[in-house]
């Protein structure tokens, strides 16, 4: 008996040592940038000015969920089991966006989310050179919101190491690239193995003095309080809202995990469990003259619960928001059957006023 009690006490020691060390670890190495906080970000590659005569533009918003889940695929953080992709199946996804990315040739600003550049999850692939490099005079930036030495989870097969971000690829030369630091964080242990949620703006200078602002957003998940949510879209608000009122015209694409306002969460499907539907944003949420442009007919994300089947939950939370002097001119989401990714990218096409 006294030996079971030591062996007992023996496992549950070890357990603790293991688990708190694991914990310790993450907490040392955690990334943490402070809430609000700005920084200038490299911007590679050669692009020209936008032209004095320029008013028109397209732009393609595609959160590509690191080709790891395709619609082979479930998510173990969405109660499937599924941690990393097989490697031929993400060989196949990869290479299906990369596909995608360069068919759509007429694109003068790539929005990009959930974009590696070296992650166990996407077998260590710099995603974000892979799609510069093959992207033709362009220039690039990024802004990291995912940096983890070791995530732990799922305790019998770790994510591993991930560093991931959101990424603009564009024809133009912005005249600078800044990440901001969305606010709001979810409670400790838990932040440090998610992610440091972003935006990044780039500046493209027009003629008169103006500027077009482009920003690349991700907002959270898994938050079921909205919170968090809340928090980061108000700090977005307060950025746009500001530099409209400079007099410059402002394009926000990117993956909300929000429904755009007036959207019913249930159009394309019923989901039992509540929790799982991502809200609505307010209909009053932006001043009027405020545009969001996103296309009805199609979903844009679909439920990782299980591979993609007949019955998988799937809704529209990708897409963009214009300034009033901003005219949209049309808003299409290309419908892959989720081939590639748990999103489907949106093609937009604007005018400046």
């Amino acid at each position: 008996m006294k030996l079971l009690v030591r062996i007992v006490l023996l496992l549950l020691i070890g357990a603790i040592i293991f688990f708190g060390g694991l914990i310790l670890y993450g907490t040392i190495t955690d990334y943490r940038p402070a809430p609000g906080e700005e920084e200038i970000v490299d911007i590679s590659g050669h692009g020209s000015a936008i032209g004095n005569t320029d008013t028109i533009f397209n732009l393609l918003n595609w959160n590509i969920g690191y080709g790891g889940l395709g619609k082979e695929n479930d998510f173990f953080y969405d109660g499937g089991k599924t941690v990393r992709s097989l490697r031929d199946i993400w060989d196949k996804d990869f290479a299906g966006i990369l596909s995608t990315i360069l068919n759509n040739d007429s694109i003068q600003f790539y929005l990009i989310q959930e974009i590696d550049q070296s992650s166990k999850r996407s077998y260590f692939i710099n995603q974000y050179d892979s799609i510069f490099n093959s992207l033709n005079h362009v220039t690039a930036s990024f802004a990291m919101n995912y940096n983890v030495k070791h995530v732990p989870l799922p305790f019998t097969n770790p994510l591993g190491k991930v560093v991931s971000g959101v990424a603009t690829f564009s024809d133009y030369l912005p005249i600078e690239s800044i990440r901001f630091q969305y606010p709001g964080k979810f409670p400790w242990p838990t932040r440090i193995f998610f992610l440091d949620r972003c935006m990044l703006l780039n500046r493209y200078a027009l003629r008169g003095g103006k500027e077009l602002v482009v920003i690349n957003t991700h907002n959270s998940a898994y938050d079921e309080s909205g919170v968090v949510k809340k928090q980061e879209m108000d700090f977005l608000k307060d950025i746009i809202i500001e530099e409209y009122n400079k007099g410059n015209y402002v394009i926000v694409g990117g993956d909300f995990n929000q429904c755009p306002p007036g959207f019913d969460p249930q159009t394309f499907g019923k989901m039992a469990e509540a929790e799982f539907i991502p809200p609505a944003i307010e209909n009053d949420f932006m001043p009027e003259g405020w545009t969001w442009a996103y296309d009805p007919t199609t979903p844009t994300n679909r439920h990782l619960e299980t591979p993609l089947d007949a019955q998988t939950f799937k809704i529209i939370i990708d897409g963009y928001l214009l300034s009033p002097n901003i005219e949209m001119l049309s808003v299409k989401t290309i419908d892959q059957g989720f081939d590639f990714s748990d999103h489907q990218p949106v093609i937009l096409k604007v005018k400046l006023k």
